[in-house]
Parts: C-alpha cells; sequence; structure tokens
C-alpha cells in the first residue's frame, strides 16, 4: 500500500506484516505517516521550540548530550521534554492521533499518551550520540509494560546524521540488560546506557524519511550515533503506554519531566528519555 492510501484522516494503516515484524524485532518502520504539508504545520511550532520562543522551563529544555554547563546555542542535543505541556495547541494534533491508531495497532487497545518529546541534533556535533539503552530500565515496571514510541523524522534521519540503531529481538530477552550511568554520577546527568556485543548482537540502523516514523518497544536496545552534517536531525516523539501503567507513574507523582523533583525519581528508579 502507498502511503496517500494508508492515511485516512486521524488513522493510518497498518499491515499485519508490520505488526509482526514489530513484535518479531522489537521496532517497525512505518513510511509516509505524515504527508509534507502536514508535517510543515507541526515544523513551524517545532522551530520556535528551537528558537525559545515557546517558553520551556528548568531542564525540560536541556542539552541531552550530558553537558548542562553549556549554554543553549552550544547544546548538541536540544531535549524538550513534554512539549503539549508548554504549547497547548499541540494537544491532540494530527500526529499524535495518528500514532495513537498506531499504537493501538501494534499493542492492542487500552494505550494511553505518557509523554512527548522533541529532539534536534544540532549539525557537525559527532558528540551528539545517545548510548545504547532499553527504555524500561528508565521506568517502573508494572504488570502490563506495553509501550508503542512513536519517532516521526522531521528531517531525513541518516547514518550521517545519527538515525536509529537497533539491538534487533533484544526485547525478546528474559531480562533487560544491566544498565549503568553513562556518565558515572545519575544526578549530574540521567542518561542510563547497556552493553551491546555489535559482534554477536543483530545490529541494524533505521536510516527513515522525512514524515516516516519508527515504532518501538519499551525494551528493544537502541542508540544513536552524532551528526557529522551541516544540517539538523529533528524527532518528535510520542510515546504511548497502557493506561494502568500511566495512572501509577502519575500517582508516584513521574510525569516524565525533567523538571521532576529528583527525590520521586530515586523513589520509582526511573528518570527520563533517551533517543
Amino acid at each position: 500500500m502507498e502511503p496517500e492510501s494508508r492515511r485516512r484522516g486521524d488513522r493510518y494503516v497498518v499491515t499485519p506484516e508490520e505488526r509482526e515484524r514489530f513484535h518479531r524485532d522489537g521496532y517497525v518502520h512505518l513510511h509516509g505517516v505524515l504527508a509534507e504539508d502536514e508535517l510543515r504545520e507541526l515544523e513551524r511550532d517545532y522551530d520556535r521550540f528551537l528558537r525559545r520562543e515557546i517558553a520551556v522551563p528548568g531542564k525540560d529544555f536541556c542539552d541531552m548530550s550530558g553537558d548542562y554547563q553549556r549554554t543553549p546555542d552550544e547544546y548538541s542535543i536540544v531535549n524538550v521534554m513534554l512539549p503539549r505541556r508548554y504549547h497547548a495547541a499541540w494537544q491532540g494534533n494530527l500526529y499524535e492521533r495518528r500514532a495513537a491508531s498506531i499504537a493501538e495497532a501494534l499493542q492492542g487497545p487500552g494505550l494511553v499518551l505518557d509523554y512527548d518529546q522533541l529532539l534536534a541534533k544540532r549539525p557537525f556535533k559527532e558528540d551528539a550520540v545517545f548510548g545504547w539503552h532499553q527504555d524500561l530500565a528508565y521506568w517502573i515496571v508494572t504488570p502490563d509494560t506495553r509501550t508503542a514510541t512513536c519517532w516521526l523524522a522531521v528531517d531525513d534521519s541518516t547514518l550521517e546524521n545519527g538515525c536509529l540503531r537497533f539491538a534487533v529481538g533484544s526485547h525478546r530477552e528474559p531480562t533487560l540488560r544491566p544498565h549503568r550511568p553513562a556518565s558515572g554520577d545519575r544526578e549530574k546527568s540521567h542518561a542510563l546506557v547497556c552493553d551491546v556485543d555489535e559482534t554477536r548482537d543483530c545490529v541494524r540502523a533505521a536510516p527513515i524519511r522525512r514524515g516516516d516514523v519508527t515504532v518501538h518497544s519499551e525494551r528493544v536496545a537502541h542508540g544513536s550515533g552524532g551528526n557529522r552534517t551541516a544540517g539538523w536531525r529533528r524527532a518528535y516523539v510520542v510515546a504511548f503506554r497502557s493506561a494502568a501503567t500511566v495512572a501509577e507513574e502519575r500517582r508516584r507523582g513521574f510525569t516524565h519531566s525533567h523538571n521532576d523533583e529528583i527525590a520521586v525519581l530515586k523513589s520509582v528508579g526511573v528518570a527520563g528519555e533517551s533517543r
């Protein structure tokens, strides 16, 4: 099916083969989830976030490369957590609605939007790297951990500018891999990393085109390299999790905000997201 025929208003048609790939590999690549004109509408506000015309307080606007001493103009990975909180006009936008239909098609009913996030790798920033990790290592574990994290390419995402890479099938391992702080100090930089052996693990890069989406599960190991190009690598993430899990997160005071109190983060054993 061509992307034009798969975009049906608020929905995007996922094929049985794509659902099978998602559960087999831990992720799936969906083509043309947003058309060019639909993407341009979101892109205008996306760039307003990058220019700081839409105010985002505290650490919800930060450098995800782990250097909190830089000024915003120096950030290697501009990270905006919960943009829909700070720009209410985005709530319920077309991307969110189509992503919700994708999440249901891949993971079944009963999922709700847990968080959204913007991740923009600045040009010529080879340190704009996300180490290997599994998302569930950051989060509370509940009886229903189903997750569909939708990752929209606002720019073509390539090997040269730091596209996602996956350890295919790692989500089917019986336990999560051991994780450790990427910087050695969790309170200064919350990122976690795990080990992936590229000589033994089935590592696959996932270059995708502008308007395409990858969707990955909570347990698949993934990461991405730096940006060696003259252009930005912009991504827009929305993550859907079971309603019961999101309710338990909120009960414990965790919203996925980097402004959550550190005591709350320690109590639930989570800290945030990284791509």
